[in-house]
């Protein structure tokens, strides 16, 4: 197997279980997998993904209350659907960076393994509350910012794992604290499922960050100035408080990455 031509493959599979399996099988031979050096064409239609959701937009995606069965329902899709985004977003790293060392291959496919089983435990539980993935309306932001990084890996590096899935360490305990007001036993349920997801984000944007300095050094840039570049360039949006600092201490921000977050 050629991984990253095995990877596109998978990107373009539109099926989530079959996305799911195919991920899965290329992780299982990774060890065997050979990489190649050249620049893949792109082919049409990427991502591959389902027919539903529909992808409307984000202020238009209706807020509904985790008091009621629906509006914990359409939590977990909204989260289902962040993990199947991931799961693309790390197989287009994979395919569409050539000439980087084996390690940022594999560290790719590692995250885009770990996020198909994110999508698998989550849309398991959405199944046990009546629904599945598709039925409730979801929002495309995480791949809009893969487009706008398409041709430029420091930004995709910068913007990317280090903002926008970022984020996702910051949004998960007030989703669990949420959950747990609410207190129902899918509740807690579902909260003992991002305690999982949590600590697997946390090596996910760890990677990002090691890859946007590895590449920041090889480049001669310095980090956080660049990092506001690119913000601005690619109108990333600015974080707001509060920010989970002892996550993001553990995926590898410094203080002054943190301190500019806060606008220090």
């Amino acid at each position: 197997m050629e991984l990253r031509h095995c990877a596109l493959q998978a990107l373009r599979t539109s099926e989530p279980q079959q996305k799911v399996d195919e991920v899965i099988v290329i992780w299982s031979q990774l060890a065997s997998c050979s990489i190649a050096g050249d620049i893949i064409p792109e082919p049409p239609g990427l991502p591959g993904r389902p027919a539903l959701p529909p992808l409307i937009d984000p202020t238009r995606v209706p807020q509904r209350s985790p008091y009621t069965a629906e509006g914990r329902a359409a939590l977990i899709h909204a989260i289902c659907h962040i993990e199947f985004n991931a799961i693309n977003l790390a197989l287009d790293a994979v395919w569409r960076f050539a000439g980087m060392p084996t390690a940022f291959y594999r560290d790719w496919m590692r995250v885009a393994f770990e996020e198909a089983q994110h999508f698998t435990l989550l849309h398991r539980h959405l199944e046990t509350l009546g629904h599945r993935y598709g039925v409730f309306p979801a929002h495309d932001g995480l791949w809009e910012m893969c487009e706008k990084t398409r041709e430029d890996i420091v930004a995709r590096m910068a913007l990317v794992p280090r903002t926008l899935e970022a984020r996702g360490l910051d949004a998960t305990p007030l989703i669990q604290a949420r959950l747990a007001k609410v207190g129902t036993p899918d509740a807690l349920a579902a909260s003992a499922l991002l305690d999982i997801i949590l600590s697997d984000e946390i090596g996910h944007v760890a990677i990002g960050n090691r890859w946007y300095r590895w590449l920041c050094e090889r480049h001669g840039l310095d980090p956080v100035t660049h990092y506001g570049a690119l913000v601005q360039r690619h109108r990333a949006p600015r974080l707001r408080p509060p920010f989970n600092d002892a996550a993001r201490r553990q995926a590898g921000f410094t203080q002054q990455e943190l301190d500019y977050l806060m606008g220090v």
